[in-house]
């Protein structure tokens, strides 16, 4: 019976390390995955998430910030995209002042909106508005090469925002296409562009 309970001991005190592993893999293997049609690099990728998960540390430092307001936070080959509403002008100013600093930004976006915050329904409703548009992007086979993957989408408050490094007419078919989503009121492009 002793010897038993040795090994099934071991594996239950070896298990956290385990899964330490596996999450590792897990994330490695997706971020290889997405990052294979992505035109940054994977270094960059990789970049962006950790400086945006730093931008979203920092700001939730801010409890007034984070408690009265919505700061949402998009982060594309170093450039950081602020969405959202606050309430007043200076938070908006606060907002960008907070997550100013952050090694590989090159440039900052702000686009809050200065409003009262929306509610729980309006931001489920944001969310659908985004999943639409990405679905629509995927059928969008007039630009030979086209990867709707290259193009990152959020939305806030019904406007959407659209990230990536695509051509000039890339940037025609992907603005047609979520201005025409049911529900946005408006298209906001935070692109860059490649040489043609």
């Amino acid at each position: 019976m002793r010897f038993r309970l040795q090994p099934v001991l071991l594996m239950l005190l070896l298990l956290p390390l385990l899964n330490g592993c596996i999450a590792v893999v897990a994330t490695g293997a997706v971020a290889t995955g997405s990052s294979v049609h992505d035109r940054r690099g994977f270094g960059t990728v990789v970049d962006d998430k950790r400086i945006q998960m730093g931008a979203y540390d920092t700001i939730n430092k801010d409890k007034e910030l984070v408690l009265k307001n919505r700061v949402m936070i998009a982060v594309y080959n170093g450039v950081m995209l602020l969405m959202g509403e606050v309430r007043t002008p200076e938070l908006k100013q606060r907002a960008q002042t907070t997550v100013t600093g952050f090694e590989g930004v090159q440039r900052i976006v702000n686009e809050i909106e200065v409003m009262e915050p929306e509610g729980f329904w309006t931001r489920r409703n944001d969310n659908k508005i985004t999943a639409r548009v990405k679905l629509a992007l995927a059928d969008a086979t007039s630009v030979p090469g086209f990867d709707a993957t290259r193009v990152k989408v959020s939305t806030a408050h019904r406007v959407v925002y659209l990230m990536g490094i695509i051509s000039h007419a890339e940037d025609e078919i992907v603005t047609e296409i979520a201005r025409n989503v049911p529900g946005v009121e408006r298209v906001v492009k935070v692109f860059e562009y490649r040489g043609e």
